[in-house]
């Protein structure tokens, strides 16, 4: 299985950005789908943002325009540049690999926390 580590959450200002890494072992990145998710206390997991193996993207409605994943295939890394972040933004995010065939990965997460 894959071992995904994040990193780059931490504490920021409402109207603030960070950037979050995730870093893959593992052969078959380049072919892997990968997505980062979020879990607010309370609230179910949800898909943020992904990226499939050609670089098309999609995002959750309400962080289009703000959020972009990207992903280096050479660093085997993904990705998540957040922008005009807001306190609804919080939670914990993580990283996730989708490979056709295999059970898909998870990272240990990183905690954002957006104060207002």
């Amino acid at each position: 299985q894959v071992q995904l580590v994040e990193s780059g959450g931490g504490l920021v200002q409402a109207g603030g950005s960070l950037r979050l890494s995730c870093a893959a072992s593992g052969m078959f990145f380049s072919i892997s789908t990968l997505g980062w998710y979020r879990q607010a206390p309370g609230n179910q997991r949800e898909l943020v943002a992904r990226i499939s193996r050609e670089g098309m993207t999609d995002y959750v409605d309400s962080v289009k325009g703000r959020f972009t994943i990207s992903r280096d295939n050479a660093k085997n890394t993904v990705y998540l540049q957040m922008s005009s972040l807001k306190p609804e933004d919080t939670g914990v995010y993580y990283c996730n690999y989708k490979l056709v065939g295999t059970p898909d990965s998870w990272g240990q997460g990183t905690q954002v926390t957006v104060s207002s």
